[in-house]
């Protein structure tokens, strides 16, 4: 009988303790925030997630009650910022915008990475996602993929593509290799730098979501015929270190679908090229993981190196 009342008496402590956790849980989501938030942000003032990342920042101010600062820390493709978010303690005050490049690119392309994306983060939600198109200038481009795909087969190692970054130069790889063609990649650094690029003639195509706002240029839609080129996009995300409490990252992610429900917001963010969706942390989590397979798959057959 003693033995059962030391069991008994154990096993109180540790339900009482349990209860106490979750009690302290609970408080710590209903008074979340209960400081200023800050949203790290892993690129250089002005860019696309800079803004969306302001846009959310500006609205979550508001709404809670609490300054939410952005923290602009570039470096590394975004691997910098993502290895300090990674250490932080995980209460819900320090969150990272992340991009394609920091949860699927570098984890694929690099051989030491200082964090990981599938254990070192909470998932919160998608923020955005630009569909990445073949692009031709407008002036003496092919007015179809099709027509596209005719001249350069046409003329084999003549035509040139461009692509800024690894996930673009990812994706005309891949539209080339299942298409068949022979032609000449030219590497660019950034958005910019590309579009220049095809406006000057230095390539002939480029794979890139930023470009087709432009007059002088025009994005050609890839036909069915080639499914693997289905849904490529470039896309920017909210995370937290691992660990957050779910109910503070079910209170973010209910901020931005909130905020997105707003048509201003959403028209707000199209014309700054910025193209909002949001969803659960599940489905944010689950988009992450087919991604890593899709394109660590893709970049082993591209026989690509990188520096």
């Amino acid at each position: 009988m003693r033995v059962g009342n030391k069991f008994l008496a154990g096993a109180l402590v540790a339900m009482l303790a349990a209860l106490a956790l979750r009690g302290a849980a609970a408080d710590e989501t209903q008074t979340y925030p209960s400081r200023p938030v800050r949203i790290i942000v892993p690129f250089p003032a002005g860019g696309p997630t800079d803004i969306l990342m302001r846009v959310i920042g500006q609205r979550m101010s508001v709404d809670w009650g609490q300054p939410v600062v952005i923290e602009n820390q570039p470096g590394a493709n975004t691997a910098i910022a993502a290895a300090r978010v990674a250490k932080m303690p995980a209460d819900g005050h320090t969150l990272l915008a992340v991009m394609d490049v920091t949860m699927v690119l570098n984890p694929i392309t690099s051989k030491s990475l200082a964090y990981d994306p599938l254990k070192d983060f909470a998932p919160i939600t998608l923020a955005s996602k630009n569909t990445s198109l073949l692009s031709v200038r407008t002036e003496d481009g092919p007015k179809t993929v099709k027509e596209l795909i005719a001249r350069a087969k046409a003329n084999p190692g003549k035509l040139n593509y461009g692509a800024g970054i690894i996930t673009t130069r990812l994706a005309g790889y891949l539209f080339n290799r299942e298409a068949g063609l022979d032609v000449q990649y030219i590497p660019f650094n950034g958005s910019a730098p590309t579009v220049q690029g095809l406006l000057t003639g230095a390539v002939d195509y480029i794979v890139d979501g930023t470009a087709t706002s432009l007059p002088d240029v025009k994005p050609l839609a890839v036909e069915a015929a080639i499914p693997a080129l289905d849904d490529i996009s470039t896309w920017i995300g909210l995370v937290a270190p691992a660990g957050t409490p779910r109910g503070i990252v079910d209170k973010v992610q209910r901020e931005v679908a909130t905020m997105y429900a707003d048509p201003a917001t959403v028209d707000k963010l199209e014309k700054s090229g910025i193209s909002p969706e949001s969803g659960t942390p599940e489905e944010f989590d689950a988009f992450v993981r087919k991604e890593l397979n899709r394109w660590g798959q893709v970049f082993r057959d591209s026989g690509i190196k990188l520096n």
